[in-house]
């Protein structure tokens, strides 16, 4: 029990030292048969925008530590959403950005885009230190939270349980959640790229029900490819996609996975992400350092569709 707390928390903060996933070899490896090795599949058909009208593009920035001081965040966030204008496309945008700039934030970008949080605690209330629950976030306007982001798995030690705690919470308050899933460099060379997502998605999604779906976005991040100038080709981005809106389909069922909007995070740039937004399974981007340009990040929001 935590000193203060009504009760013993569900979920146990994870420790620095937990960063690693371990597995048996043998359920590793009927996991990896399940889901099946997959390549990429080249020359994919161009997107036709008819067939997916119900799921609705999304572009979102994350602000990870930045920017420095409240001012820069309001200058920055109010250049973004000068950039959306009635010639942009019809794409759902939204910025997470750090808890102590939220409100400022929103109050330079009115109902142009959504502003949301970059975690959440799956705990309410008690003895958390540092902890922003997302009964707090809602109190404020905040709908949106990210989690499962790499950063927050590798560098915090933040476990498929502990994230799946937070999609839970933010859906019990009826709010929207963002999970990010992808596979390290080593595990793309292995060709492990749909068994690490499956993973990923199974547990982070465990007990949320096909109705919750419509409030679940997946943001697929290969780490190699995060704030390294990597990015991932449109064709390998699309065939790790496709296996993902597979592997939901399997959980749910067809009419669920091709609802769910399943973003691409990695490295996204004005450069790449038309060819990225062109692809049929690509729904959107989640954006880091291009996020932080509002001329880079105008560009990727108007990007050509």
């Amino acid at each position: 029990p935590h000193p203060g707390s009504s009760r013993t928390p569900i979920f146990a903060f994870p420790t620095l030292k937990n960063t690693t996933m371990k597995f048996s070899a043998l359920s590793f490896l009927a996991l990896v048969s399940s889901v099946g090795a997959f390549a990429p599949s080249y020359g994919v058909a161009p997107r036709n925008w008819a067939l997916d009208m119900a799921r609705t593009p999304f572009i979102s920035g994350n602000w990870k530590l930045n920017p420095q001081t409240r001012d820069e965040a309001i200058s920055l966030a109010t250049e973004i959403a000068a950039s959306i204008t009635d010639k942009s496309p019809k794409s759902e945008v939204a910025l997470f950005v750090p808890y102590v700039f939220i409100e400022a934030v929103m109050g330079v970008v009115g109902d142009k885009l959504n502003v949301g949080a970059e975690g959440v605690c799956p705990e309410i209330k008690g003895a958390f230190t540092g902890a922003v629950s997302a009964s707090m976030l809602q109190s404020i306007g905040v709908n949106w939270a990210l989690a499962g982001h790499s950063e927050r798995r590798v560098i915090f030690g933040e476990t498929d349980e502990y994230i799946n705690g937070q999609v839970l919470k933010l859906l019990e308050l009826g709010m929207s959640c963002m999970l990010c899933i992808g596979e390290s460099e080593s595990e793309y060379e292995q060709n492990l790229a749909g068994a690490v997502c499956a993973i990923q998605l199974k547990k982070g999604l465990a007990g949320v029900s096909k109705e919750d779906m419509k409030r679940i976005a997946i943001a697929y991040e290969p780490v190699w490819a995060i704030g390294t100038g990597k990015v991932a080709t449109p064709e390998i981005a699309q065939a790790v996609h496709a296996e993902c809106r597979k592997i939901i389909a399997a959980m749910y069922d067809q009419e669920t996975a091709d609802a769910c909007r399943i973003l691409y995070g990695g490295s996204v740039t004005p450069e790449s992400v038309d060819g990225l937004m062109a692809k049929p399974d690509i729904d959107g981007a989640l954006v880091g350092g291009a996020s932080l340009d509002a001329g880079k990040f105008a560009r990727i929001i108007n990007f050509n569709a």
